[in-house]
C-alpha cells in the first residue's frame, strides 16, 4: 500500500496491545512428529524447529526462556510426549506473560501469522523513500530498527540537506483504532503540533498524514529517552536488549524525581487544558534536554494508535477518561523514576523503600486497589501535593495551547469516542469477570454436594421446590463465557512439534 493510498474497505485496524495466549491442549503422532492442539489466535502447524527460531530471535532480550531442548531418540515415547508438552506450555506462557515479549513481533508472528508476517521496516522504507520523491529536502541514513516496542511503527535516522550536520528522528506508522478524527480534522491537529515551541512537548519539526498513516520528523536526541536514561542504555539498540533484562538501571534521585515528575504534570496540563488527548505516557516517551523534560508522541492520541498501558487500564471501570489515563501512566512513570523499574503489576499495596514518603503517597494515590477502584486524582492535584508543590520552575509566564474552535470541537467528540469505546471494553470485560465468577462458584465442590443434597430431598419428597427454584436443574457447569478482546485473544491453533 502506497503511502497516499486509502486502506482497503472492511479492512482491520488490529489493536496489537491485545494480549495472546496459548495452552497445549493434545498430541497425537503424525509422520514421525506430534501434533499438539493449543487454543491461540488461529490454527495454525508449528513444529518444534519454529520454536527455536522463535527463542533464537528471543535471545537478545538477555532473559534465559525456558525451551525444552530437542531430544532425537525416543522421541516418540509417550511419558516423553507428555513432558515435552509441559515444557513447551511453560514456555508458551514465560513469553506471553512477559510485558515486552508478549508485543513483540517474533512472538505475534509466531501466535498469529496472517496478521504479522509482513516485512514492516521494509513497508516503511518504501513509503518514506516515495513521499521523499515529492520532497528531496530530506534524506534517509539508516533505519533504526526494533528501536520502539510498536510492531507498525519504524524509525529511520534522517538529515537535511540544508543543515547536514544535524541528525533527525524520522518515525513512519500506521494509523491505528482509536482514531476518531476525519482525516482533515487530523490533518489540522498534527499541524497544529508542528507550530507549537512549548518548553515541556518535544518539537515536531515536520509532518504529513494520510488516509492510513503518518510520516513525522523530530530531532533526535543521542542521550535517548528518559527510560534509556534510567536503564543506562544507548537509545540505538534493541528496545528488548535496552529493556527486558537492563543490568544497571538505576531510580533517580529525589530532586530529578520531584523536578521531572512537576515538568511532566505540566505539559499534561497544558495539553488537558487546549483538549488534546495524550494517553501515551511513559519513560521512553520523554525525553530530557537541558533539565527539561519533554513529552514526546503527543499525536499518538490523534492516530489512534493504542496505549502501551491500555491492557492495564482497562482492568479499572474508574479509569474511564483520558484525563484519569494519563495520571494513571504517570503512576507507572513516577514508580519507573522512583526504583529503576516499572511496576510488575497494579495495583501495588507494598513499595519498596523510597527516597522519601511524599513519593510513597502520590504512588498510593494512583497504583493502589483503593486509587484504581474510586478513581485517579487530577493532574491539578498532583501539583499541589507536597512533592511537587515547592518544586522552582524556571518559566514564571502562563503557558497554553491556542486551539482554533473547530478544531477545539472536533478533538472534543473524538475524546468522547475514544472515551465510549474504553467504557465499552470495561463493561464488557466486568461483564466478564461476573460470569467467570459464577460459573467458578457454580462448579465447587461445595456447590455441588448442596445440589447434590437437595436432588436427593426432591427424589424422597421431603422438600418441594418453588417454581423457579432451579432446585431440580442438573447439576452442571454452566457454559464458559466469551471473554471480551481486552482480556486477551484465545482461539484454537494446532502446534506440529518435531520433538
Amino acid at each position: 500500500m502506497s503511502f497516499l493510498e486509502k486502506p482497503a474497505p472492511g479492512s482491520l485496524l488490529l489493536d496489537d496491545t491485545v494480549p495472546l495466549t496459548a495452552m497445549i491442549e493434545a498430541s497425537q503422532s503424525l509422520q514421525s512428529h506430534t501434533v499438539s492442539v493449543c487454543v491461540c489466535l488461529l490454527q495454525v502447524i508449528r513444529r518444534y524447529s519454529d520454536f527455536d527460531v522463535l527463542n533464537n530471535s528471543l535471545m537478545v532480550c538477555g532473559i534465559t526462556l525456558p525451551l525444552p531442548p530437542k531430544k532425537l531418540i525416543g522421541n516418540m515415547d509417550r511419558e516423553f510426549i507428555a513432558e515435552r508438552q509441559r515444557g513447551l506450555q511453560t514456555y508458551l506462557d514465560t513469553i506471553t506473560q512477559h510485558p515486552l515479549l508478549c508485543s513483540s513481533l517474533p512472538v505475534k508472528k509466531f501466535l498469529d501469522p496472517n496478521n504479522y508476517s509482513a516485512n514492516y521496516t521494509e513497508i516503511a522504507l518504501q513509503q518514506v523513500s516515495m513521499f521523499f520523491r515529492s520532497d528531496p529536502k530530506w534524506e534517509v541514513l539508516e533505519p533504526l530498527r526494533d528501536m520502539g516496542w510498536r510492531i507498525r511503527k519504524k524509525y529511520f535516522l534522517v538529515k537535511s540537506k540544508e543543515q547536514t550536520k544535524e541528525r533527525y528522528l524520522l518515525s513512519w506508522v500506521d494509523l491505528g483504532p482509536d482514531k476518531f478524527l476525519s482525516d482533515k480534522d487530523l490533518q489540522s491537529a498534527i499541524k497544529l503540533l508542528t507550530s507549537l515551541s512549548i518548553p515541556y512537548l518535544c518539537p515536531l519539526l515536520f509532518s504529513s498524514t494520510s488516509e492510513s498513516s503518518a510520516l513525522l520528523i523530530r530531532p533526535f536526541s543521542e542521550k535517548g529517552s528518559l527510560r534509556d536514561h534510567i536503564c543506562k542504555v544507548k537509545p540505538r539498540e534493541s528496545y528488548l536488549k535496552k529493556y527486558c533484562n537492563p543490568k544497571k538501571s538505576q531510580g533517580l534521585e529525589l530532586p530529578h524525581i520531584k523536578l521531572y515528575g512537576r515538568q511532566i504534570l505540566e505539559g499534561l496540563k497544558l495539553l488537558h487544558d487546549a483538549g488534546i488527548f495524550f494517553g501515551h505516557l511513559h519513560t521512553s516517551n520523554v525525553l530530557v534536554d537541558d533539565g527539561v523534560c519533554r513529552l514526546m508522541d503527543v499525536e499518538n492520541g490523534m492516530l489512534g494508535v493504542p496505549s502501551a498501558l491500555r491492557p492495564a487500564f482497562t482492568q479499572f471501570r474508574k479509569i474511564n477518561t483520558t484525563e484519569s489515563i494519563d495520571v494513571f501512566c504517570f503512576g507507572h512513570l513516577l514508580y519507573e523514576m522512583t526504583y529503576g523499574r516499572p511496576p510488575d503489576s497494579v495495583p501495588i499495596e507494598q513499595y519498596p523503600p523510597a527516597p522519601s514518603t511524599a513519593v510513597v503517597s502520590v504512588l498510593q494515590s494512583i497504583l493502589s486497589t483503593e486509587a484504581c477502584k474510586s478513581g485517579m486524582p487530577t493532574v491539578s492535584a498532583l501539583m499541589q501535593t507536597p512533592l511537587f508543590s515547592d518544586v522552582q520552575l524556571q518559566r514564571s509566564e502562563k503557558l497554553q495551547i491556542k486551539v482554533p474552535g473547530r478544531l477545539k470541537e472536533a478533538l472534543k467528540a473524538a475524546k468522547e469516542s475514544l472515551e465510549k469505546r474504553l467504557q465499552e471494553e470495561q463493561r464488557l470485560l466486568h461483564q466478564h469477570r461476573r460470569l467467570t465468577r459464577a460459573q467458578s462458584h457454580h462448579c465447587s465442590e461445595e456447590e455441588k454436594k448442596k445440589r447434590k443434597i437437595l436432588a436427593r430431598k426432591v427424589s424422597t419428597g421431603f422438600f418441594v421446590p418453588s417454581s423457579g427454584s432451579g432446585a431440580s436443574s442438573p447439576p452442571t457447569c454452566p457454559s464458559s463465557p466469551t471473554p471480551p478482546s481486552t482480556t486477551g485473544t484465545s482461539v484454537r491453533l494446532s502446534l506440529q512439534l518435531s520433538l
